[in-house]
């Protein structure tokens, strides 16, 4: 099924709390991503709007955008693996037969998942490292380690994903890349119901 841009997000086929933690990240993702791009948008226009009408800028509105494009890029990139849009060498994937092919989808996203929560994991370190610094921004005067919240939030999503994707291929006879998207090369994606 193609999604047409006003229908809804697909809902999870996970069974039990899988689905139910499925579509929550699902909405954290959607928020984020909307909330981040929404405000970028706004803080630029605003910026630009004083610059021009009142010869003056927002002081604040570059610091501001950087910690927006942090969450956007790592809100970003638990979407992109929700949606089955990350970039795959699969030359050798596509190769194999199908039943190879399935066991290669477990590993790869099992392999990924463990990095992306290891990646949260370090990220985690860092944040506690740039807090002990006790550095702040010049202009918002906030700690420079509350800019850096999304990053492990980011991965944890992510590696959630990956997670939630491995299980869908244990317990389903069709290959996904994701919860939702079943692999292939059309040009238009492929969607569970």
């Amino acid at each position: 099924m193609t999604e047409s841009p006003d229908s809804p997000a697909p809902q999870s086929t996970l069974p039990g709390v899988l689905g139910v933690i499925d579509n929550l990240i699902a909405r954290i993702e959607s928020v984020m991503l909307a909330v981040g791009v929404l405000l970028m948008a706004l803080n630029t226009v605003a910026n630009v709007l004083g610059r021009f009408l009142f010869q003056n800028s927002l002081f604040f509105s570059e610091e501001l955008n950087r910690i927006l494009i942090i969450l956007i890029t790592f809100a970003g990139i638990s979407y992109a693996a929700r949606q089955g849009r990350h970039i795959r060498m699969s030359a050798i994937y596509d190769a194999v037969p199908p039943k190879g092919r399935k066991v290669m989808m477990v590993c790869i996203t099992l392999i990924t998942a463990v990095v992306m929560f290891g990646l949260c994991y370090f990220a985690i370190a860092y944040i506690g490292t740039q807090a002990s610094r006790g550095r702040v921004l010049p202009s918002l005067q906030v700690p420079v380690w509350w800019t850096l919240i999304w990053v492990p939030v980011g991965f944890f999503m992510t590696g959630m994903q990956y997670l939630l994707t491995a299980i869908k291929n244990l317990t389903s006879p069709d290959i996904y890349i994701s919860t939702t998207v079943l692999e292939g090369y059309d040009t238009d994606d492929t969607t569970a119901v």
